[in-house]
């Protein structure tokens, strides 16, 4: 039989605390992704992969909170360990790929595309993954229109905060891009679970797993940890806070000298010194 799901269980709660926790991952990520553009190659890599931890630790934070209201009517929910721990790793993966293509590529054109769509990806195998995660006495069953309707929100507001953080106008930028991007997994969140439906088989055989109390309490201390040292760094980076550009060391490349030889305008000839003009007279000398 159909089961009567519910993902409110706990009424607003849920749904604006997964926000905030969306907001939060993606305002510290793409901050540090403007701070990487701003800065030499040799720092770059390292502000990328903070970003690419926060983000991917917000958005799989937001989503276990907002699981933490979903119920299904008839039977427990309990969840695989192993699962639930790899969404965490596909998402900051999969997000950290796309965040090095516009952090090395720039903001715009196909780089930005390329981004926004593996970012987009990222969110939504995290979702689903953590979903397959799940263990109840009953069959999960999906609606492909609107699953292909969340992939598509998540890639189009992620190409959005993604472009957002690569305009480098100053925090008020960085704080738009991170709502965008909360609304872009809560959105995408809770599309993709209007797209669930569970079937019920009404068997007394117990879930395998561990129940969500249980084992989201403990898994999210680790992630919301990173958060707040994610955060420190980011209050703290003097660059973060005064909102200038970094001076980038010029790059040596080999066959290059490191300062171009500086272009002299054609040296003006000198005008000799002359002494004093003889002036002639032309009044014609008596004789």
């Amino acid at each position: 039989m159909q089961g009567t799901v519910d993902g409110f269980s706990y009424g607003l709660v849920t749904p604006v605390v997964a926000f905030l926790m969306a907001c939060l991952g993606g305002a510290l990520g793409l901050r540090c992704t403007a701070r990487a553009i701003r800065m030499s190659r040799s720092w770059r890599p390292g502000w990328l992969a903070l970003g690419a931890a926060t983000i991917g630790s917000g958005i799989w934070t937001m989503h276990f909170v907002a699981m933490t209201g979903f119920t299904v009517e008839g039977t427990p929910i309990h969840y695989d360990g192993l699962i639930t721990f790899a969404s965490l790793a596909v998402a900051v993966v999969m997000v950290g790929i796309g965040i090095f293509i516009v952090g090395y590529k720039g903001a715009t054109g196909t780089a930005l595309f390329t981004g926004g769509t593996v970012t987009g990806l990222g969110i939504a195998s995290m979702h689903y993954l953590g979903m397959a995660g799940m263990s109840l006495d009953g069959n999960l069953k999906y609606d492909v229109l609107m699953v292909a309707a969340s992939v598509v929100i998540a890639m189009a507001a992620a190409s959005a905060a993604l472009w957002a953080a690569g305009q480098v106008r100053g925090p008020l930028w960085s704080v738009g891009a991170s709502v965008v991007m909360g609304l872009a997994v809560t959105g995408m969140h809770y599309t993709g679970m209007a797209a669930l439906e569970v079937h019920v088989h009404g068997t007394a055989e117990p879930a395998a797993g561990e129940p969500a109390a249980a084992l989201l309490g403990p898994m999210m201390v680790g992630p919301l940890a990173f958060l707040v040292l994610a955060g420190v760094v980011v209050i703290f980076d003097p660059l973060m806070v005064a909102g200038g550009p970094a001076a980038s060391p010029a790059e040596r490349k080999p066959g290059v000298p490191a300062h171009p030889p500086a272009h002299h305008s054609p040296a003006r000839p000198r005008l000799r010194a002359r002494g004093p003009v003889e002036h002639r007279s032309r009044t014609p000398q008596r004789r």
